[in-house]
């Protein structure tokens, strides 16, 4: 008698915040090579929803990027000094150790989590199979051209975050026992640099990334690039679960995958509906991602994926 397949674990609720500044660049940052999970991968800032911290996944989006990049997206009142450097490192080391809780921070300095900046943009399910699952509501928040100022809707603590590919502030709130890097980088540059084998990168964050590319061309955000992602947001797209479908590729090289999307032919969609992502590993690391997706995400999603049924 064939052995009962193992229970799929059960995935954490968490939440990641795709930044994105006036240079149409997004911050990432590098995973510890020894973290849990992600090890050395570049990944967008996010963790796990903490019951005790949290009261919605957008907050957990705002606290963990605080927590691991210094930038906070939070408004203050108009009377409020802004905070020194210092004063938002020693914040993030406490609320990091647990000993400072995020929302106390915040009253205490008379901030409010910015959670109204946060535009919905996919959630993801790590496939069954892994034995460590999450799943992730993906946010996007533009930063205004001057984020040093508050009132211009950047946040507390956006200073210091413009200067493209160098790194200001260097994650300090654990003594880089989760994060070891942390700057901005145009979406082109950084699937470039994925693809020149200088930085790693799962396939949601290199999906987003690919999808943003396009919608971000040039150094400068525009109004009506702020526009269209907004609009993309409130689309089926912004409230797209997308749950991976893991297969390997028949009669091909071992260490190649296809992630199969929703919508996708393989997976019971139309046929010649393509959504997917070629993947090769190298090491059980992926050495090549090739994004795979013949729909117009604005036209034609709600047709390739429909609402699933209440």
């Amino acid at each position: 008698m064939p052995a009962a397949k193992p229970t799929p674990a059960e995935p954490r609720p968490s939440a990641s915040l795709i930044v994105i500044n006036d240079k149409n660049e997004i911050l990432l940052v590098q995973r510890n090579p020894k973290a849990r999970s992600f090890a050395g991968q570049y990944v967008f800032p996010g963790g796990n929803y903490d019951p005790k911290q949290d009261t919605s996944l957008a907050i957990t989006a705002i606290r963990e990027t605080f927590e691991e990049s210094g930038l906070l997206l939070a408004k203050s009142a108009a009377d409020s000094p802004p905070l020194s450097d210092a004063a938002l490192d020693a914040a993030r080391t406490a609320i990091h150790g647990q000993t400072l809780a995020f929302q106390t921070f915040l009253a205490q300095h008379s901030l409010a989590a910015d959670v109204n900046a946060l535009l919905p943009f996919t959630t993801w399910v790590t496939p069954p199979a892994q034995p460590r699952r999450f799943r992730t509501q993906f946010f996007l928040a533009f930063l205004a051209p001057s984020p040093s100022s508050p009132s211009a809707g950047a946040g507390a603590g956006a200073a210091n975050f413009t200067s493209g590919t160098k790194s200001d502030r260097l994650p300090t709130p654990d003594g880089g026992q989760e994060v070891i890097l942390a700057q901005f980088v145009h979406p082109a540059d950084a699937i470039a640099h994925f693809k020149a084998g200088t930085i790693g990168m799962f396939p949601p964050q290199y999906y987003i990334l690919d999808t943003l590319r396009p919608l971000l061309a040039g150094r400068r955000t525009t109004e009506a690039q702020r526009q269209r992602l907004a609009a993309l947001s409130r689309s089926a797209f912004g409230a797209l679960e997308i749950n991976p479908k893991v297969t390997m590729v028949e009669g091909g090289d071992r260490e190649a995958r296809f992630f199969l999307y929703e919508g996708d032919e393989l997976r019971g969609g139309a046929p010649g509906t393509i959504h997917r992502a070629e993947c090769r590993l190298k090491n059980g690391v992926f050495a090549d991602i090739e994004l795979k997706r013949n729909f117009d995400l604005f036209t034609d999603i709600e047709s390739v994926i429909p609402k699933p049924k209440l």
